[in-house]
């Protein structure tokens, strides 16, 4: 594979790209909106520039991967040998994504989705040649965090998922193989640490600081407003919401009111200088 394409400039498409463009391979990044594109550029030049002053790149590389970035809001320049989707989380758009893909793709080009929680069997049964459909999550700051799970549907082939597998190990990533679970592992298994912070706030026994401090304060890097906040507000809730119906509405994965109304004020974190948070624009 020479070529990657990436769908969706927000800050895991961007974040995406940059890792790739890094490990030196040839790539595009598309959105719809040209704000978004500049905004991706702006991000990228940016985290590169950072990485260069804390010395973990020189301008050399920086030069480099900014050489194999391409930016795109024309569709039909999606050409490529793996093509990654980091849109919004919803099922039907996703399946029209890789349907309007397919079209102008090769069969043997391979499907891969950053989805945090939609099972890849639904995206895959929907879209010509199921088989090279692969998830692909990567987690946030996709340029720094090492761990990407690969998870692989009923229709996944076997050497696609290897394939996509060697394809992260080569650019500097931690793979690890998932099968096609809600949440697959990570998000199952830290969705908890959202919710219960939640649940903490909701019932008034602390308020969101003192629950981040005390959790900073027993070894967690971040605590679980501070991180919602990184994240997105909005795409947090997002998973949550969506893990909840796949485990068909099992309590303990009930989105909380309080987050939901930061969605609904537009609070989504860092991105919008404000969640949990204020944040310096």
């Amino acid at each position: 594979m020479k070529k990657i394409a990436v769908i969706g400039a927000g800050t895991m498409g961007s974040g995406i790209a940059q890792v790739f463009a890094m490990a030196g391979y040839e790539t595009m990044v598309y959105d719809l909106q040209t704000e978004a594109i500049e905004r991706a550029e702006k991000s990228i030049l940016k985290h590169l520039s950072k990485a260069v002053e804390i010395g973990k790149l020189d301008e050399s590389g920086k030069a480099r991967a900014l050489k194999k970035l391409s930016f795109t809001t024309v569709f039909s320049d999606l050409k490529a040998d793996f093509i990654i989707e980091a849109i919004l989380e919803k099922l039907d758009l996703k399946i029209d994504l890789f349907n309007r893909l397919a079209a102008q793709n090769d069969a043997e080009t391979i499907f891969a989705t950053n989805t945090s929680s939609i099972p890849i069997t639904q995206i895959a049964a929907k879209v010509d040649h199921p088989e090279r459909v692969v998830g692909v999550h990567f987690f946030n700051p996709a340029h720094i965090m090492k761990l990407v799970e690969i998870i692989s549907g009923a229709h996944t082939d076997d050497e696609i998922a290897q394939k996509a597998r060697d394809l992260i190990k080569g650019i500097g990533k931690t793979p690890v193989m998932a099968k096609d679970a809600p949440g697959f592992i990570v998000n199952r298994v830290a969705r908890h640490y959202y919710v219960e912070g939640l649940k903490v706030l909701e019932e008034g026994v602390a308020d969101h600081a003192q629950i981040d401090r005390l959790l900073e304060n027993i070894g967690f890097k971040m605590g679980p407003f501070r991180l919602m906040d990184l994240i997105g507000v909005d795409t947090n809730f997002s998973v949550t919401s969506s893990m909840y119906q796949l485990f068909h509405q099992d309590s303990k994965f009930r989105p909380s009111r309080i987050q939901q109304q930061k969605v609904d004020a537009g609070h989504h974190g860092r991105k919008s200088g404000q969640g949990f948070y204020k944040y310096d624009s």
